[in-house]
């Protein structure tokens, strides 16, 4: 089975992190929660879910995961300045391993530089941001790019949970 790396910090949007946890769980993969620091918790911007991390980025090696998850919210916004985000998600594009952002975590792709000439959706109100970073913007439930899944907002989870498992 599939060890998958959820990227979370706090005001993430709670069922873009919990749909696809529990089923990624529930599927029998091994989920583990990457943050800032480790132990930390993180908690949803509905109030409805919190997380402890299990991992800080700093000790993450992409090698040790077949997979990588980015739920919304604001949660992205508070990871993509840091440098060792950009370099785990870089190496997982590198190495071909499925990259999953819905809502917001496009931002992370985007300021790692890895959307020039992919096909993807976001939170329609990114899409010029998208665009800007090279992208095509398609406004959709699910865009699968190659090794990118993206969805839009937690209406379009069972499409992304669905192409999620897929590439598992």
């Amino acid at each position: 089975m599939s060890k998958v790396a959820f990227l979370l910090a706090d005001q993430f949007e709670d069922s873009e992190m919990k749909t696809p946890y529990d089923a990624v769980k529930e599927a029998g993969h091994e989920a583990e929660i990457i943050g800032l620091k480790q132990g930390q918790e993180v908690k949803g911007k509905q109030g409805k879910a919190s997380y402890t991390t299990d991992k800080a980025i700093a000790d993450a090696k992409i090698e040790d995961y077949d997979a990588v998850v980015i739920p919304g919210g604001s949660s992205p916004e508070n990871l993509r300045l840091d440098s060792h985000i950009l370099q785990f998600v870089t190496a997982a594009d590198r190495a071909g391993k499925p990259i999953a952002a819905i809502c917001h975590g496009p931002q992370i792709l985007a300021s790692a530089d890895l959307l020039k000439g992919r096909t993807i959706t976001s939170y329609p109100p990114l899409q010029d941001d998208m665009v800007n970073a090279g992208a095509q913007f398609k406004d959709e439930e699910v865009v699968v790019d190659r090794n990118f899944i993206t969805s839009r907002t937690p209406k379009d989870e069972p499409a992304f949970v669905r192409e999620l498992l897929k590439a598992l």
